[in-house]
């Protein structure tokens, strides 16, 4: 994670390069979140200041749209799709299973900062549904059982470096 000088630079120099028109709120979000990797409350507030719009409208436009995160990734970051071919073949079951598995949700981050979890729309991967991504290695045709097997290589401690 980047430290508080740094997100306090890097929003400074985010913020040099536009004008204050709420119109750049969506783009600003974007080159945030670009930067530091998610949307932290700290940066919501400066960009709000530097808009002059309430803090509420920045939460409620990253809030309301699936590109934001406003928590960080994990190092390894685990996206299940749920487009029609991977949840006719089980997308669901095996979301629940890294759920099980990893004790959080869809849109989290382990305690520990080592996984997160998202569901999409869609990989654009259809053939080899139901299909699971972890970091950028796809998984195809997966169960529950082979989704919590494939996880086993990235967690803290194991032995073997997972192959990328």
């Amino acid at each position: 994670m980047i430290a508080k000088e740094q997100t306090g630079q890097a929003l400074a120099e985010i913020l040099a390069a536009y004008k204050k028109d709420r119109g750049n709120l969506i783009p600003l979000l974007q080159e945030v979140q670009a930067n530091l990797g998610y949307l932290p409350r700290e940066a919501m507030q400066t960009i709000a200041d530097f808009l002059e719009i309430p803090q509420v409208e920045v939460w409620g436009v990253a809030t309301f749209y699936n590109q934001f995160r406003l928590v960080p990734l994990g190092e390894h970051h685990i996206v299940v799709c749920m487009g029609t071919a991977c949840h006719l073949t089980g997308g669901k079951l095996i979301l629940e299973a890294l759920e099980r598995e990893l004790d959080i949700k869809a849109g989290e981050t382990t305690p520990d900062g080592n996984f997160s979890l998202e569901r999409v729309a869609c990989i654009g991967c259809c053939m080899l549904a139901p299909v699971t991504v972890i970091g950028e290695k796809i998984y195809p045709r997966m169960t529950p059982f082979k989704a919590e097997e494939a996880i086993i290589p990235y967690k803290r401690g194991y032995d073997e470096e997972p192959e990328h």
